[in-house]
């Protein structure tokens, strides 16, 4: 008589249950093969193991008596196929007898298997995702003492891969905590720069400490103005991305300029660019560090434009202003907001 293989009626639910435990292909772990050698002691059995059962094998977690490079066997061939069909104690006290194993292999050819007992691993959802099982080489019963262990045992081992899930989930969320927690970090850090760009330090600082900035006075200030010598004209002949490129390329070796000198950028308004020495901090000698600043400016557009004339290319010339005195200093507006001065 051949051997059909039995399938469990919740076969697909059962198969998503035993993913969700990542189980198969890990690891030996003491705590399994522990419980796997004292069902051998309590059983008197000089074989058993813990085994998980897919779509096509059986896998042995922990095997006691088992040769080491026995690792699975298939589906096909196992007894365990009709013990996770059921929801107790499979026991067969001789399997060359019973008709549904007596031809499969290991039972009627070497190593001639005879006794099995099997109990299921059946998961808190009710699903049979492996089992439990002890075997001999000689046909025999089990007591009621050893029946009721080895279903307390079976026991242990669900708990124990309920712990392991448990353990894999935890650890899971840590990670995903963690990765969450460097993710917001690096928001954090880019919304700071970000700030960073439109205000000074300390005004940043502040407006993020106290949601608001404090209008302040400075009885001293040094303010520097620029825009380029008809802009209008050269707008007209230039295509708009060279234009525009041509401006974050000046206006960009500006603020490396300012920023050299302790300048701080206040904006651009179209060709036009504005900057202030002794603020947000008052300092001394603040007039000195922006003249500095603006003779360098000079002296880079005159570079520049010795360049574009070899080239035959129109100079891009710039009125340059600097005035010292008493200005407020304040952030306007709530989401496009601007650091920004007023005074004469």
């Amino acid at each position: 008589m051949s051997y059909t293989i039995p399938i469990p009626e919740n076969e697909d639910e059962r198969l998503k249950i035993l993913a969700e435990y990542n189980i198969m292909d890990t690891a030996p772990e003491m705590v399994f093969d522990e419980i796997t050698e004292l069902a051998a002691e309590i059983l008197q059995c000089p074989i058993s193991f813990i085994q998980f059962m897919n779509e096509d094998r059986q896998w042995f977690k922990s095997k006691y008596g088992f040769p080491d490079d026995l690792i699975e066997t298939p589906r096909d061939v196992a007894v365990c196929a009709t013990t996770i069909c059921q929801n107790d104690l499979l026991l067969v006290p001789d399997l060359s007898q019973d008709e549904r194993f007596s031809n499969l292999p290991g039972i009627n050819s070497e190593p001639n298997l005879r006794f099995y007992a099997g109990m299921p691993l059946i998961t808190p959802s009710g699903h049979a995702v492996g089992s439990i099982c002890t075997v001999d080489f000689e046909s025999r019963e089990l007591s009621g003492n050893q029946q009721e262990a080895i279903r307390r045992l079976s026991h242990q081992v669900v708990t124990q891969l309920e712990l392991r899930r448990t353990v894999i989930e935890m650890d899971q969320a840590i990670k995903g905590r963690d990765q969450l927690h460097e993710q917001l970090s690096a928001e954090k850090a880019r919304s700071d720069d970000l700030l960073l760009n439109i205000l000074p330090v300390n005004v940043a600082t502040e407006l993020k400490e106290t949601e608001k900035v404090e209008p302040r006075f400075y009885s001293s200030v040094s303010i520097m103005f620029g825009d380029f010598c008809g802009f209008t004209k050269l707008a007209e002949e230039m295509e708009p991305k060279t234009l525009i490129d041509l401006l974050n390329q000046y206006f960009c070796a500006f603020d490396k300029i300012v920023s050299n000198h302790s300048v701080e950028k206040l904006k651009t308004i179209g060709d036009a660019y504005m900057c202030a020495s002794g603020l947000p901090a008052e300092s001394r000698g603040h007039a000195i560090r922006m003249c500095l600043a603006a003779l360098e400016i000079q002296h880079y557009l005159g570079r520049a434009n010795e360049q574009r004339e070899k080239m035959r290319m129109q100079r891009w010339d710039m009125r340059i202003g600097v005035h010292t005195g008493p200005v407020i200093a304040g952030v306007v507006g709530e989401r496009k907001f601007s650091y920004d001065i007023w005074g004469d």
